[in-house]
Formats: C-alpha cells, sequence, structure tokens
C-alpha cells in the first residue's frame, strides 16, 4: 500500500511523493520517486516542493522523474487492504488448558511449580 508519509519540509502537512538525497562528494542532490522506506539521510517531499527544489550554487539537481504529482490508490493496494482486513477478521485457535502433571501446571515449553504453600 502507499505510505501515508508526509513532506519533510516544516509546516507541510501535504503527502509526500518524491524523495531527496544528497551526494556530497559530487555536489548532487536527487530528487526521485518516493522510497519505499523512510531512510534516515533522506527527505520525502510534496509535489509543491518537490517541483520547486532547487539546490545551492555549485550543486546540480538530478531529477529522475520530471514531475512529481500525488497518486492515489492503486487497485493492488485496494487488494491488499482487502486481504488484510480479511485476514484480520479470521477466528484465532483456541488456546488449549493447561494440563497439570503433578510437578506443576504445563503451559508449552514452561512449567508453574507450586508454591510451598499449596
Amino acid at each position: 500500500m502507499r505510505s501515508g508519509r508526509q513532506c519533510s519540509r516544516s509546516a507541510c502537512g501535504n503527502p509526500a511523493v518524491a524523495t531527496l538525497t544528497y551526494v556530497y562528494s559530487d555536489s548532487t542532490a536527487v530528487l526521485g520517486p518516493l522510497a519505499q522506506l523512510a531512510e534516515p539521510h533522506s527527505y520525502d517531499l510534496c509535489s509543491e516542493h518537490a517541483n520547486r527544489l532547487t539546490a545551492p550554487r555549485g550543486w546540480e539537481v538530478v531529477r529522475l522523474t520530471p514531475e512529481f504529482v500525488p497518486t492515489g490508490p492503486t487497485p493492488d493496494d485496494l487488494v491488499a487492504l482487502a486481504e488484510a482486513v480479511r485476514e484480520a477478521g479470521r477466528p484465532r485457535p483456541a488456546a488449549t488448558a493447561p494440563v497439570d502433571t503433578g510437578e506443576g501446571v504445563r503451559r508449552g515449553h514452561l512449567r508453574v511449580l507450586p508454591g510451598e504453600g499449596s
């Protein structure tokens, strides 16, 4: 599904559509499609900020896409959401009752031993 990430610019609450990264050794800013995962050294930008991006003097901006526009959910996103809801609604198998073997109550690989006053 599409990410609910927002633009990294302060006071901007628009949805992010592009990811900005820097290559300091080449004095280059790379602006590409929104990354699958948020990275600590990259910035997510909305379409307005991505389209208005400029770089400092002496730096080059590499745009991997000519325009960045927000997109809505795709049919694949909707199918994934429906499958997640269906999976969450499935009944869970009932837990088995603990068995007392005389050595204490056994729960899986753990055992609860009776106390001294029991």
